[in-house]
């Protein structure tokens, strides 16, 4: 199986989590590869066309993922925007955004995809949070701002393996591992 993408921190956290399953008989390979977004207010729409868009490229199994972080305050700003909102004004922005605020809760989404050429599975996790008053820690994306919900620090400051354990992006990969083994590997 392919897991498509141009994010390698992705890659990177799905074969630590993979790896600590022990299991030999499912691996993932990366494909590097920019796919087309869809104007979507879904995470599991951009998902599902991504996939069919990995699968016309790749021509065997594959697996996308797409997350979001979903701002209370902000209406659910910037949800499937993420990606774009984080490249155009980063976590400072999003600090900025919520100056004001006393309301930081936060849920971050995850989407992975897989599609075997006939049929798209979806696997969604979440995990409820808050963001920081400020930036913490050493980590990729919004790990700097997110603070899971029953600790006091962000997903950066937990550190890169403690966050492997608690993470939405955990959560759906879990679901899709469990359903992939009992579905695929008989």
């Amino acid at each position: 199986m392919y897991f498509v993408s141009s994010n390698e921190n992705k890659y990177k956290e799905i074969v630590d989590f993979i790896q600590a399953l022990d299991r030999p008989n499912f691996t993932i390979k990366f494909k590097q590869l920019e796919l087309e977004e869809i104007q979507s207010d879904s995470l599991e729409k951009v998902s599902e066309h991504k996939a069919l868009k990995a699968f016309e490229r790749v021509r065997y199994l594959t697996l996308i993922e797409d997350d979001g972080l979903f701002i209370d305050a902000l209406n659910g700003f910037p949800g499937v925007y993420s990606s774009y909102i984080f490249k155009t004004i980063g976590n400072s922005g999003i600090i900025k955004l919520l100056s004001d605020e006393k309301n930081r809760k936060a849920v971050f989404r995850s989407v992975f995809a897989f599609h075997d050429g006939k049929n798209i599975q979806i696997f969604v996790g979440e995990k409820c949070g808050s963001i920081s008053h400020s930036p913490e820690g050493e980590g990729w994306g919004y790990d700097p701002i997110f603070i899971p919900e029953g600790f006091e620090n962000t997903f950066a400051h937990l550190g890169y393996e403690f966050k492997n354990k608690i993470s939405h992006r955990r959560i759906a990969l879990e679901k899709l591992c469990t359903w992939f083994l009992a579905n695929k590997q008989k």
